[in-house]
């Protein structure tokens, strides 16, 4: 189990960098805020804002991504054999014991989340634990834990907040574009005009760009997780089992969230990966039977 994980450290870097970006991308579009309006102030709140939403999307985007799927603590007493196989495979690869969430949801469904091993949390629908045999759970289950043991679950919940963010700051400035006085003085017309359509340039593009590096990040790394889970169990097929249930699965997912929707082991959003070329690029997943 040595090599399960070899590429934590990796991911790690890849977080922190994808911190500094959004960290640097906040503060771009809080000088172009203040150089049209002519309000140095606002370039002042873009750098205190992008500092902490980094510490805020570090310390507590694990809550926000729990609270955003409606994930409630599980009980031991209630959920004994979903508890025992995740222990077992904690056990297993040497990770500690995870917190354990249930979503009151039918579909077939889980993700892992949290900024370390040391206070990583896994999710699980009602509908795995109804629909699931054993041996699919547990490869449901090696997976997300994989998602742990890789350290991907940092990156993928980071983006969970500043994706969220910097789509929020673009809207924002595109309606003040919009709706608000663009004038900075008869003076420096001509340059104000091109500041302002590189705004809204900004505006239009980053959350296109947001986007993609949320769907990007998480093709990779459940494709990842998901040689890690069968390594982990060694038993493939239970894995392939249930994401052939989980392929053949229309249930709805309750609390599906386009935010969150990268974290899971499926596209919350069922059949909307069927009615887009460009959404099939994106795959988490091979087709089952390949």
């Amino acid at each position: 189990m040595a090599n399960l994980y070899q590429h934590k450290d990796s991911n790690i870097r890849k977080t922190w960098l994808l911190m500094t970006v959004f960290l640097v991308l906040i503060i771009f579009i809080g000088w172009i805020f203040g150089y049209v309006y002519n309000s140095p102030g606002i370039l002042y709140f873009a750098v205190f804002l992008a500092v902490f939403m980094n510490f805020f999307a570090y310390w507590y985007s694990d809550k926000v991504a729990l609270a955003m799927s409606g994930a409630k603590p599980a009980s031991r007493e209630t959920h004994l054999e979903l508890f025992r196989v995740v222990e077992n495979l904690s056990i297993t690869a040497g990770l500690p014991m995870p917190r354990v969430y249930i979503m009151h949801s039918p579909q077939i469904n889980a993700f892992a989340t949290g900024r370390n091993p040391e206070h990583a949390a896994v999710a699980v629908t009602e509908g795995a634990l109804m629909k699931l045999n054993k041996n699919e759970l547990e490869g449901v289950m090696a997976h997300e834990l994989s998602h742990i043991g890789n350290r991907d679950i940092l990156i993928s919940t980071v983006v969970v907040v500043l994706a969220g963010l910097i789509a929020i700051l673009a809207d924002w400035f595109l309606r003040m574009s919009i709706f608000g006085n663009f004038s900075r003085g008869n003076d420096n017309r001509q340059g104000g005009a091109i500041i302002l359509l590189l705004g809204i340039a900004v505006a239009i593009v980053m959350p296109l760009i947001a986007t993609i590096i949320r769907l990007a990040v998480s093709r990779k790394r459940e494709f990842l997780a998901d040689a890690s889970g069968a390594l982990l169990t060694r038993y493939p097929e239970g894995l392939a089992g249930a994401l052939e249930k989980i392929a053949h699965d229309e249930t709805p997912m309750r609390h599906a969230h386009s935010g969150t929707a990268h974290l899971f082991i499926s596209n919350p959003f069922k059949g909307k990966q069927k009615t887009s070329w460009f959404a099939r690029l994106f795959l988490t997943h091979p087709p089952c039977g390949v």
